[in-house]
């Protein structure tokens, strides 16, 4: 048992805790606050206290708990909204009421909920750590697969299916040395440390996120990782919404982390309401939500990245694709720098600590594309996915010079773009993708060698465009040459009628990529017919622009998915026919 000596806001610093060791978890005070370890010198301990410490002096207690930081980890996670230290706060909020009261200890499993366990091994099986004893039907959407737990094995002795809580024995395990080990459904695992797997493979298989910019040009692959940097109100936010509700993943944890309270509700509003495209169920029935907003305990940022990247290995290691967004880590960023601070650490560039960069790596090095442990080398994927907020939308502070080091894909969002209704708002000339060359591949194979000719295509247009803009400013549109002209109405219609998305319209708001090789091949051969058009003498480009199909090219991306194939082709039909007319008729038409 120790004694506080100092209070500074959420750092307390006790001594007497001579049997404690870095990283424990204490309880700090008469109302037992949970906190955790950072650095200790003999016995004196400096804590950084999850909860609000006002009232906190010097001479109160604090007793170790002897274990590190950790999560449950069972079924019950699913359709759960936890905080950053995993207490789930809609148990909480019908014990306390709508204000967190501090010191509340709440398992984050639920002990009394009866689950249906179907026993997969059998008596004898020789099993390890990774090995699926069962199974429990823990949502419609979800099968959750109980694993033995890491570093376990042995023979077991007993198993059976039936009803059990998360802390009742379904079988037992006899270990090498002749000692037995009760099997249960509830694990627990440090959060620092990452869960083991066998191997790690390099990302073949694209995330499917359903946004065009993201699907067709800057592709993130399935265990990969992406960063989203933007300034204020350039839709981060909506962005990582629209990932965690469209992308092809079995299961999706939402952190938000420092961000504001109401942009949660919003997650937790609208994912029951809305349905998954490949199976018809509420998107909450395959998401965890972790959530310690900006009023919350500064300190408990820090923890909810390592909680909820816990929680997505432990459901990768049953075999799934899991999806973690963070929102964001600039703010989980200012937690580290403000304990730091406080610890009066030599401080790194712009106040953050020198550490900055290796604690980013080890949170996006948790990502990746791997072989399970277990018997069954079955595979599983991690994806991470971080917003940035930069101060006024420089992407030269620290935070995002060190996310960029590290993610493979970034997408820079632009305010001026925002601010024009252009969503998704990210910039195509700064924003890229490192993951082309190993998806290359999968996409030939799936849509053949023409869809990233098309991508190709459409980049170039773009930067061309981006250089016609520059003499556009300076002697206008009308000065440019014909081809130059329809390169800027190619360039044009790829931005509005392709790259450009509705997020609250629904048949916009996804778009799967039969639909999206469609509809830029469309514009690719508008521009081409054009182009011979223009070889053949055509020299009023204007009528090009003006023809009847243009119209229609602007609504095609609203087209439903069973019509879109016939839809497409009687457009091109009708936009070649068009076109010829004008190229038969020459000036007079």
């Amino acid at each position: 048992m120790g004694k506080i000596v100092k209070v500074s806001g959420p750092l307390v610093v006790a001594e007497g805790l001579e049997d404690a060791n870095i990283s424990d978890v204490v309880r700090v005070g008469k109302q037992r606050l949970i906190g955790e370890i950072l650095t200790m010198t003999g016995g004196s301990a400096s804590i950084q206290v999850y909860e609000e410490t006002s009232g906190l002096g010097p001479g109160a207690d604090v007793e170790t708990t002897g274990v590190p930081l950790s999560v449950e980890l069972g079924p019950g996670l699913l359709e759960n909204i936890y905080d950053g230290i995993q207490r789930p706060l809609l148990e909480v909020r019908e014990q306390t009421g709508p204000t967190i009261a501090r010191g509340v200890d709440i398992p984050a499993l639920n002990r009394a909920k009866v689950w249906e366990f179907t026993a997969t091994a059998s008596v004898g099986d020789a099993v390890s750590g990774g090995d699926i004893l069962g199974t429990v039907a823990e949502t419609s959407s979800v099968l959750h697969k109980i694993m033995v737990p890491p570093n376990t094995a042995g023979t077991i002795t007993e198993i059976s299916s039936g009803s059990f809580t998360v802390t009742d024995v379904f079988g037992k395990l006899k270990t090498a040395s002749g000692g037995s080990v009760d099997l249960i459904m509830l694990q627990k695992w440090p959060v620092r440390v990452a869960r083991p797997y066998e191997k790690k493979f390099v990302p073949s298989n694209p995330l499917n996120s359903g946004q065009r910019i993201i699907d067709t040009l800057f592709p993130l692959a399935k265990g990969g990782t992406a960063a989203v940097p933007g300034p204020f109100g350039s839709g981060k936010t909506v962005v990582q919404h629209q990932l965690a509700k469209w992308s092809d993943v079995d299961i999706v944890v939402y952190i938000g982390c420092g961000e504001r309270g109401n942009e949660m509700t919003d997650v937790l509003m609208e994912f029951p309401e809305l349905k998954d495209p490949r199976n018809g169920e509420p998107l909450m029935k395959r998401t965890v939500l972790i959530a310690n907003t900006s009023d919350m305990p500064v300190a408990a940022r820090e923890a909810s990245i390592y909680t909820g990247i816990t929680i997505a290995e432990y459901f990768r290691d049953m075999g799934y694709d899991v999806a973690v967004i963070a929102d964001s880590t600039s703010r989980w960023a200012e937690a580290l720098r403000e304990m730091s601070g406080r610890l009066e650490e030599m401080p790194g560039e712009e106040g953050y600590p020198a550490y900055l960069s290796s604690r980013l790596a080890q949170f996006y090095e948790r990502a990746g594309c791997v072989e399970c442990t277990g018997a069954d080398a079955r595979r599983g994927s991690l994806t991470a996915i971080g917003a940035v907020s930069p101060p006024g939308g420089d992407t030269s502070e620290p935070v995002s010079q060190a996310t960029m080091r590290i993610v493979k894909v970034f997408w820079g969002l632009d305010s001026s773009l925002a601010y024009a209704r252009h969503f998704p708002a990210i910039n195509w000339l700064n924003s890229y993708s490192l993951y082309l060359d190993t998806l290359k591949p999968w996409y030939d194979a799936n849509f053949g060698v023409g869809f990233m000719q098309s991508r190709s295509r459409a980049m170039s247009i773009l930067q061309e465009e981006a250089e016609l803009q520059e003499i556009v400013k300076l002697v206008g549109a009308d000065s440019l040459s014909a081809p130059d002209r329809l390169t800027l109405e190619t360039a044009k219609m790829i931005r509005e009628d392709f790259l450009q998305q509705n997020a609250f319209v629904d048949e916009d708001s996804y778009s799967s990529y039969d639909k999206q090789a469609k509809l830029l091949a469309l514009i690719l051969t508008y521009g081409d017919v054009c182009r011979e058009a223009i070889n053949k003498g055509v020299t009023d480009v204007a009528k090009l622009f003006d023809i009847e199909a243009r119209e229609r090219f602007g609504r095609a991306k609203m087209i439903l998915p069973g019509e879109f194939a016939q839809r497409y082709a009687d457009i091109e039909r009708d936009m070649r026919y068009q076109i010829n007319e004008i190229i038969e008729g020459g000036e007079e038409v």
